[in-house]
């Protein structure tokens, strides 16, 4: 069981209160269990506080092995909450396309694009700029 020295901090607490220290000393002295947590954590927010300070603590860690575990796990995290942000958007667009009443060719010209640029965007090869979904929610609340 990981315990905190020199800490007023509980290790059962949150995570993203461990802090640096906290953080050190769960990878280096903690179990998988620990190691889960963090995990946990970062994969929740991985732009978060927790994230954040683990990014310090894998370049003060001497252990090689626990920095390329948890820095493959801060890859994964922001990559998959990209890729989930990237099929929001693309949900959204889809979602002011149908309601705009709007062929894709007629949506596509009213945007200011072409109809196969607009086509990378519904299938989310390409993120649309924040211009260009205010555009596309104005044509949905027009009908």
């Amino acid at each position: 069981m990981l315990k905190f020295r020199n800490l007023n901090i509980d290790p059962e607490a949150p995570v993203d209160q461990w802090g640096f220290e906290g953080l050190l000393a769960a990878v280096e002295r903690g179990d998988i269990r620990d190691w889960h947590r963090i995990a946990e954590a970062v994969m929740a927010s991985p732009r978060g506080k927790a994230a954040a300070e683990l990014k310090e603590v894998l370049a003060a860690t001497e252990s090689p092995a626990m920095s390329a575990l948890f820095s493959r796990i801060l890859r994964h995290s922001v990559r998959d909450a990209e890729d989930a942000e990237r099929q929001e958007v693309t949900q959204d667009l889809a979602a002011y396309l149908t309601r705009s009443g709007l062929t894709r060719a007629e949506f596509a010209q009213q945007l200011g694009t072409s109809p196969s640029r607009l086509s990378t965007y519904l299938t989310g090869k390409v993120v649309p700029s924040a211009v260009m979904m205010v555009r596309a929610r104005r044509l949905a609340e027009r009908r």
